[in-house]
């Protein structure tokens, strides 16, 4: 029985000796094995798209949207090259792919060419094929792979290529985009670090990879990239936004400005220049018009910026957004805090900044109410520092108005405050109990209390529903000797206080 290799093709019947034979069709002969082969490669290769969020691919479109270079750091084999080659497809560009480091740094400066008369013309710098096809095309995705590979001669050519999209005497058109790949030094075949000047002409992202995409995408589902829907509205407002923002964080720390990292390996990552803070306020306002998230706009600003400077700008960014400490004490009661607890820590440093800016008592009160608000509908750890700061900046002259006094009987009397003993609080009553009119005094006055404490011998009505803070019932105990219910009766026993009480009895 013969024997067959692979891709070795069907034993075919041996043509007819006559040569009047008829001609064989090439659709009729056997087809080989290779070509069944390759039947089953383009089954396996039939995959699809399909539309699903994605942080960092929405990052990266943002960078290409706004015409910044853009490097991918990742680790081999996580799908890099394969990420550009889909959004390529995806945008309709052609992609054309350099190995940066099998290059020497003439195919990125320029051969050069000797013409009729060089001493009257000079010498030109002849361009590479592939920048001559990129002209032809007029548009395109240039994809520099391999670029922690490149030597640091390779790197220094690449510079006005990155920049100014120069490569010897030609220069690129507008509306080709640069995306760079590169490995870290320590995966990477006689990886080199990245030079600071090529470092900071890019926006970095770091490229991970997420288990749940690669099981769609080997399922025959891979996420789709689009380029981002800008709001046309939105535009100058995302302009001034982003200008607002980086002017005046650099403001107020003009030390970010320039800062050189001193380790080799982050100054071939993002840090802070000029060039960089200019890229980071166009990739500010292209998040904004494009209303994208705080983690894809974390992503930009730190691969622009680095870590430390990014995050103090996210941090800014936030603070923009926070009510005027100002409107906040004119109205304390119609104050609404940020529901985030570090925004509302924030708002509440501002508040007490202002006060100390202008200590005025109305203020310093005002302050305390918003305290109360602070601890009422937020976490009470919040208050700790700005508690502690606010009651720094009491006067001499200034009582404490933390602690009143609430007569009550039958109606309510009026809040004292207890700034020292109880000397001078007059205790009405002889009209009955009714100790639900003191609750509704009590919730009335302002600053709201944190804590209704109600000292009574049980002798009352409870509200029916549970006030909205914590409530201590001080309960003065009576003997109880007979079994009458008579309230006139010293024997009398009343009710309980209502389970939502914490009671304490004294006596």
């Amino acid at each position: 029985m013969p024997t067959y290799t692979p891709f070795s093709e069907v034993p075919r019947p041996a043509a007819p000796s006559t040569a009047a034979s008829a001609p064989v069709s090439a659709a009729s002969l056997p087809a080989s094995r290779l070509d069944v082969s390759g039947e089953l490669l383009a089954l396996l290769r039939d995959t699809t798209t399909a539309p699903r969020p994605d942080a960092q691919l929405e990052a990266l479109t943002l960078a290409v949207s706004a015409d910044l270079p853009v490097l991918l750091w990742g680790e081999p084999g996580i799908g890099k090259t394969a990420a550009l080659t889909q959004l390529a497809d995806t945008l309709d560009l052609p992609l054309t792919t350099v190995i940066a480091s099998v290059h020497e740094p003439s195919d990125f400066s320029g051969l050069p060419v000797i013409g009729d008369d060089p001493a009257q013309n000079g010498i030109p710098m002849a361009p590479p094929d592939w920048a001559v096809r990129l002209v032809r095309a007029g548009r395109g995705l240039l994809f520099l792979d391999e670029l922690s590979t490149a030597p640091p001669a390779v790197q220094a050519a690449l510079l006005r290529l990155v920049l100014e999209r120069r490569v010897g005497a030609l220069r690129l058109p507008p509306d080709v985009r640069i995306v760079a790949a590169a490995n870290p030094r320590s995966s990477a075949a006689d990886g080199w670090e990245l030079s600071p000047p090529l470092a900071n002409r890019f926006v970095h992202l770091q490229w991970v990879h997420d288990a749940e995409v690669v099981v769609r995408g080997l399922g025959g589902v891979w996420p789709r990239a689009s380029l981002p829907a800008l709001d046309a509205a939105r535009l100058p407002e995302a302009v001034v936004f982003a200008r607002r923002a980086v002017c005046g964080l650099l403001g107020a720390r003009p030390a970010l400005v320039h800062r050189l990292p001193s380790g080799e390996t982050r100054r071939g990552g993002a840090w802070p220049s000029p060039r960089s803070w200019d890229m980071a306020l166009s990739l500010i306002a292209f998040a904004t018009a494009a209303g994208s998230s705080r983690d894809v706009l974390s992503m930009l600003v730190r691969g622009t910026v680095g870590d430390g400077p990014g995050l103090e700008l996210l941090a800014y960014l936030d603070r923009m957004d926070l009510p005027d400490p100002e409107d906040l004490l004119a109205d304390p009661d119609g104050a609404r805090l940020p529901d985030r607890g570090d925004l509302r820590q924030a708002t509440l440093d501002a508040v007490v900044a202002a006060v100390r800016a202008r200590p005025e008592r109305a203020r310093w009160d005002s302050a305390w109410a918003l305290l109360a608000k602070a601890a009422e509908t937020g976490a009470p750890d919040l208050l700790v520092v700005p508690a502690t700061t606010l009651a720094s900046l009491r006067r001499d002259d200034w009582d404490v108005p933390l602690v009143g006094v609430l007569p009550c009987d039958a109606a309510a009397g009026r809040v004292r405050p207890l700034c020292g003993g109880t000397e001078g609080v007059e205790l009405l009553g002889g009209g009955g109990t009714d100790l639900r009119t003191g609750f509704t005094r009590a919730l009335e006055s302002r600053p709201r209390p944190d804590v209704v404490v109600m000292l009574t011998d049980g002798q009352t009505p409870w509200p029916s529903r549970r006030p909205p803070c914590r409530t201590v019932v001080g309960l003065f105990g009576r003997q109880h000797g007979g079994s009458s219910y008579d309230e006139s009766d010293p024997e009398y026993r009343p009710g309980g206080p209502p389970a939502w009480a914490r009671v304490v009895t004294i006596g």
